[in-house]
């Protein structure tokens, strides 16, 4: 009996881990069409988020078959909790790249100034956020409490890069009305990638959570 259950909480991390893996891999795109204004691959982040979402659901279908049927007490309901609420961390994090996408669709339909500038910003914001959610999953994997408190100190990077590039497309915009309707899709773009910093330090806190019991915020 016991043997089953363990198998089952392996499922149930497995596909947590796939989740994590789709949701790193549509950001990328995301980001990328955004940099590269290319419509298609936005539209391909798109449809993928169908999946993502999907993937969700069956978690949680699947951590309350868990809980009914098992009953499960101490650090395997704490498990069972986590992935529940880091299941939809990561949900909204998907949520924010579609959004990121739509950016990408109504710069092409619009044909907005570009800020060089500001583009290799937003890259280099990504990049930080990528790796952030790579090691959030990584340190998920093993259970890492001190590296889920490492990760979650980078996210203030990601914050810095948030209001360097507020600035600096406010700055630009003041200068160059037309630069306002791209400036303000930039703008979007960087709220979005440090609204996903958010939601990796928050499992961060889950990893601590599922290592100790114990709720904090580190952020």
């Amino acid at each position: 009996m016991r043997r089953t259950f363990d198998g089952e909480l392996q499922s149930m991390h497995g596909q947590f881990t796939k989740m994590g893996l789709m949701v790193n891999e549509n950001i990328l795109r995301a980001v990328k069409a955004f940099i590269n204004h290319d419509k298609n691959l936005a539209m391909e982040a798109k449809k993928k988020d169908k999946d993502i979402n999907e993937i969700e659901v069956a978690i949680e279908n699947f951590c309350f078959q868990l809980i009914a049927l098992q009953q499960p007490v101490s650090s395997d309901l704490r498990s069972i909790v986590m992935v529940m609420k880091a299941s939809s961390d990561l949900e909204r994090m998907g949520d924010h790249a579609v959004s990121i996408a739509r950016s990408v669709i109504r710069v092409k339909e619009r044909h907005n100034k570009r800020i060089p500038e500001v583009e290799a910003k937003i890259a280099e914001m990504a990049e930080i956020v990528k790796s952030m959610v790579e090691q959030v999953i990584d340190a998920y994997v093993r259970v890492d409490e001190e590296d889920a408190y490492r990760i979650a100190q980078i996210d203030s990077e990601v914050d810095k890069h948030f209001v360097e590039i507020n600035h600096y497309c406010i700055k630009q915009m003041a200068m160059d009305p037309e630069v306002v309707p791209g400036g303000s899709d930039y703008i979007a773009v960087a709220g979005y990638l440090e609204r996903i910093g958010d939601y990796v330090t928050n499992i961060c806190e889950r990893i601590v959570y599922l290592k100790t019991g114990e709720i904090l915020e580190l952020n």
